[in-house]
């Protein structure tokens, strides 16, 4: 198992040594001094998600256009999984009537595809961003 922060594992090992050294009637407060660290690193972590969010809502803004929020994503989403099944039904009687079997599974497929690379949308890399783009970890300072 990897850490994602090596700060934090070092401080966890080192507040498992001590207690070792100094015994369970110290666990308590050596618990509670590494819980206060943890809290520390998820507020600082948080703070700067925060501001990285904030830092691009400016972003599309300040280019003109109105950030989409989620109900306008899930409505849009939703409704065109909706019209593409209303749709499916003549589709599949269409492909039943010219190709029996085989057209209803190729009909299938391309109504699969469709919703497929329609829900990609939300998706960063199908967005046009590489997956291979390195981001900075949110554990690194």
């Amino acid at each position: 198992m990897e850490a994602r922060d090596p700060e934090l594992k070092k401080e966890l090992d080192a507040t498992l040594q001590a207690r070792r050294e100094l015994g369970p009637e110290y666990e308590s407060a050596l618990i509670e001094s590494f819980l206060e660290k943890l809290d520390q690193r998820l507020d600082s972590t948080t703070d700067r998600r925060v501001r990285r969010q904030l830092a691009e809502q400016q972003m599309v803004v300040a280019r003109g256009a109105r950030p989409r929020t989620a109900e306008e994503t899930f409505a849009a989403r939703y409704g065109f999984g909706v019209i593409s099944l209303v749709l499916a039904i003549p589709l599949s009687a269409i492909a039943v009537v010219q190709a029996d079997f085989a057209g209803l599974c190729v009909a299938w497929l391309g109504i699969v595809g469709v919703n497929v690379a329609q829900a990609a949308g939300g998706v960063p890399w199908a967005r046009g961003r590489s997956r291979d783009s390195k981001q900075s970890s949110d554990w690194e300072s």
